[in-house]
């Protein structure tokens, strides 16, 4: 005679492989490191300061436009 398997168990060990797994791809597919996290962000903050330093400045309201 085999060997008794509690169904409940079974599903439930599957359940988490099928989790490990996709648990495993969103971090290849998602994941990124905390000094990456850290550099975007330095890079976006370096480039939005670029920005607003070549920005116009806006006229007064007493400024007649030029031209």
């Amino acid at each position: 005679m085999g060997d008794v398997v509690n169904l409940h168990r079974a599903r439930k060990a599957q359940a988490r492989r099928a989790a490990e797994v996709k648990a495993e791809e969103n971090r290849v597919r998602f994941g990124r490191t905390k000094a990456e996290r850290e550099r975007q962000a330095d890079e976006l903050e370096r480039q939005k300061r670029h920005l607003e330093g070549h920005a116009l400045t806006e006229r007064d309201e007493h400024e007649k436009p030029r031209g």
